[in-house]
């Protein structure tokens, strides 16, 4: 148990922020990373070596992020039209929740809940890719093999990842480039 309690610790940091990149919000990232480490835990047994303990941990945990992203779109499909208004007062929820990013600084806020609503806004592919890659600092080839691709395929995602992004921020990416 004590080895299991020092992976825990190496890696908790790793897998929260990359839920937390992925989510966008501390309480279902902190869920998450349970649920990691719950599984890494169970399928401890079943790890093969044929690639990075890391890339094996990246994998289960955005993996996991992307279920999760899922059964929330599912059950939005299904929601009522109510579901826009506060449930205790009623009234329109018109302010995005609340987003606190490790590292954000607090007046680059605001870019950061756009920059990211604009990331959650890409294909699945692209959105994981560019989170990995620029979010988590991961180098392409580690990339690749967390997303179980050749680093071409990640680069054209990365590519078509950045343009859609341009496209969707092309105000504030006009302010940065100045």
């Amino acid at each position: 148990m004590r080895s299991f309690k020092q992976f825990y610790e190496l890696f908790n940091a790793r897998v929260y922020n990359t839920c937390l990149s992925h989510l966008q919000n501390e309480a279902e990232a902190e869920e998450a990373a349970q649920d990691v480490f719950l599984e890494i835990h169970k399928a401890a047994a079943s790890f093969k070596g044929t690639s990075k303990v890391s890339t094996w941990v990246y994998r289960i945990t955005v993996n996991k992020c992307i279920d999760l992203i899922r059964y929330k779109n599912r059950q939005k499909r299904f929601a009522f039209i109510s579901s826009i208004f506060n449930k205790d007062t009623g009234e329109l929820m018109h302010n995005p929740p609340e987003f606190n990013h490790p590292g954000i600084v607090y007046e680059q806020k605001e870019k950061a809940a756009k920059l990211f609503g604009a990331i959650k806004q890409l294909p699945e592919n692209q959105q994981t890719a560019f989170i990995l890659k620029q979010v988590e600092g991961l180098s392409q080839k580690e990339v690749a093999e967390i997303m179980d691709m050749g680093e071409k395929a990640v680069e054209s995602l990365l590519q078509r990842a950045k343009s859609n992004l341009r496209k969707m921020l092309g105000d504030m990416y006009r302010e940065t480039k100045d």
